[in-house]
């Protein structure tokens, strides 16, 4: 099994599709964009593909909702909760004091702020166009007054040191991606759907009327979320992540009854609800 994946190596969305695949004995294999990844399942390139769908800090992954919403018909069939882990990586033999320049992901610079605050106050920043980028530039560049912020992955593939790890400000910083394939998966007990619906008009109690079904046979909600249509101001689609399987005979009378209330249902999929990993209790240079 192959399952496809937004590089390049050494990124969080690799950790994660190798953390997915590694126990199902199955291949990762990088694509360069969110649309890649989806027509890679489509055409038969790869059987799954994992995309990063929200961030605890930075919320809702625009360009994968917006797939699922507009542009596939792909379903959820797994998700994955990873810690968001930040090293300071540079040139064997490189110190604090040595550098100059501090480089990564803008995300990476951010949620790394006090660390860079306190610890390297005088270095300036650079954007790279992802982690792994930032740790390959370094490397390439071999001068110790550079270092970057990247994963244990992107250090160990570039021959980078890490000098100092889980930078990030945050321990409770999690990416929870989704696996899409042909299918979704069959009931385990400890399940998860999405959905997503539009309302029949834009009025007083609309969005009430649809939350209360769920309500009504007491589905518990585990997010929910507005995006913009993209027809006109003011109209939005609505997407519900929900305890249970779409085949449990609560959550499948619910969905028939909503789509009698709503104008546009859509489900994602059911799928095995990932836990979420305990944060971790210390931070090198914190």
């Amino acid at each position: 099994m192959r399952i496809a994946y937004l590089g390049p190596e050494g990124t969080f969305s690799e950790e994660a599709a190798l953390a997915w695949a590694t126990p199902r004995g199955a291949e990762v294999v990088p694509f360069s964009s969110f649309p890649a990844l989806v027509q890679a399942v489509e055409v038969g390139l790869a059987e799954q593909a994992m995309l990063p769908i929200e961030n605890s800090l930075e919320g809702s992954v625009s360009g994968t909702v917006d797939l699922l919403i507009h542009e596939t018909d792909l379903k959820i069939c797994g998700e994955l909760v990873l810690p968001v882990r930040h090293f300071l990586v540079g040139v064997p033999g490189t110190t604090l004091a040595e550098v100059r320049t501090v480089t990564s992901h803008p995300q990476a610079l951010g949620q790394c702020r006090r660390f860079l605050e306190r610890a390297l106050p005088g270095a300036g920043q650079v954007a790279a166009l992802s982690t792994a980028a930032a740790v390959a530039g370094v490397m390439e560049a071999g001068v110790r007054s550079q270092v970057a912020i990247g994963t244990r992955r992107a250090a160990e593939l570039y021959g980078a040191e890490i000098l100092a790890a889980d930078i990030q400000d945050f321990d409770n910083n999690v990416t929870r991606f989704v696996v899409l394939a042909e299918a979704d998966a069959p009931p385990t007990g400890q399940d998860k759907t999405s959905i997503c619906f539009s309302v029949k008009a834009n009025v007083p109690g609309a969005l009430y009327e649809v939350l209360g079904v769920l309500a009504a046979a007491q589905i518990q909600m585990t997010k929910v979320e507005s995006r913009p249509k993209k027809s006109k101001l003011g109209d939005y689609y609505f997407l519900v992540d929900v305890e249970g399987h779409r085949e449990d005979p609560p959550i499948r009378a619910a969905l028939e009854r909503m789509a009698e209330v709503v104008a546009e249902l859509k489900v994602f999929g059911s799928y095995p609800a990932s836990p979420v990993p305990v944060p971790a209790t210390s931070r090198a240079g914190a």
